[in-house]
């Protein structure tokens, strides 16, 4: 028995010894079929007869249970497939199993029909909730609480996961004005830390919650928009001579980072991404997660261009860099602006992961953002 199918199988005998059990599994171990050989395990001992509610935040993740499900031979003819958007919809006493994948994003709203479903629970989450006093903590704790942890450095220290170090380029906003600004018809020019710095007072100065929140959106907006990570990636690009996948804020800065782009308006997306997979081209940006499906053979460097202080979404681009041979190691660059919120952000999205293999590189931009910006 492989270590990957050891730790499988320890998972799913405490999930199955509990009603009502969360499982914290790092990506690239197998968190489907945990959840599917669950599924199995009850419907074999009741002859097919249990009902199953499988909850995920959006549709395309059923894919993988379904292909799975078939590869494995596990049958899902009594499984129901839903949304959490749409959980409540659902009349919790059709079923007798339910199955949160990602449970993490369980929000106070699914109380409802998790206070009045009576069969068994079983959550599953790469990442589950950091603050147990949190709106997600305190609904995992109650309904799927965490009984199993394996995390992603164990995977990697157990060669399950390749190796991986991190560095973090850390760069100032520009100071140069050269936002374009329009106000009432007119048009000026403005900098990045004036733009930066103008929004944080309209946070500081807000007089309600919602103009705070809208505020902080729109700082972040702009954080996304500045343009001094995209100078700085494409000369970081030069220096890497690894295939590398970007990770973009918006589909218009993918297509600026690079000439091959992945995204959904770009009809030539598919033939980029398989001649990246084939290594035709060394380099390819993108703006969400690509399919959990997708293997891309020898990826072993990628940029993330912004961290949102969510280490879910960092974990699972980081997730994408460690399908290599264990013996390997994978380079995950991260941009951060120099004194501003972007700073909390990244060392709360790495904040669970080895500091020792996270390195920290100061930018100089001065010597190259007047030609390029």
């Amino acid at each position: 028995m492989s270590k990957r199918d050891e730790i499988q199988q320890e998972a799913l005998d405490i999930a199955t010894s509990n009603k009502r059990c969360g499982l914290a599994i790092s990506m690239g171990v197998g968190k489907t079929l945990i959840g599917l050989q669950y599924i199995d395990f009850f419907q074999q001992a009741n002859m097919q007869k249990l009902r199953v509610l499988v909850v995920a935040p959006k549709l395309s993740i059923f894919d993988s249970w379904t292909t799975d499900a078939a590869k494995f031979g596990i049958s899902l003819d009594n499984a129901e497939f839903t949304t959490y958007l749409s959980l409540n919809k659902k009349n919790p006493s059709h079923y007798d199993i339910l199955v949160l994948d990602e449970c993490h994003s369980l929000l106070t709203s699914h109380h409802i029909f998790l206070s009045q479903f009576s069969g068994r629970i079983l959550g599953l989450t790469g990442t589950p909730p950091r603050h147990h006093q949190s709106e997600k903590g305190k609904m995992v704790h109650q309904f799927c609480p965490m009984l199993y942890k394996y995390i992603t450095d164990e995977a990697v220290s157990d060669d399950i996961l390749n190796d991986y170090r991190i560095i973090v380029h850390k760069m100032p906003v520009s100071n140069i004005n050269s936002l374009p600004v329009n106000v009432k018809g007119m048009q000026f020019y403005t900098s990045e830390r004036k733009s930066y710095d103008y929004w944080t007072k309209r946070i500081v100065s807000a007089q309600s919650k919602k103009q705070e929140q809208i505020a902080s959106v729109m700082r972040m907006r702009v954080l996304m928009d500045f343009r001094t990570k995209e100078t700085y990636v494409k000369k970081l690009l030069g220096d890497i001579e690894d295939k590398c996948i970007i990770f973009c804020n918006t589909q218009d800065q993918a297509d600026r980072i690079s000439k091959q782009s992945y995204h959904s308006n770009n009809p030539e997306s598919e033939d980029n991404l398989q001649a990246f997979k084939e290594g035709k081209i060394s380099e390819l940006s993108c703006v969400l997660q690509l399919n959990e499906g997708i293997n891309i053979p020898e990826l072993r460097a990628g940029i993330i261009m912004h961290a949102y202080g969510n280490e879910r979404k960092s974990s699972q681009r980081l997730g994408r860099l460690l399908r290599l041979n264990p013996t390997e190691t994978a380079y995950v660059h991260i941009l951060c602006y120099k004194d501003t919120v972007d700073e909390r952000w990244v060392a709360e999205a790495l904040k669970d992961l080895d500091p020792r293999k996270i390195k920290y590189f100061d930018v100089n931009i001065s010597s190259y953002e007047s030609s390029t910006l």
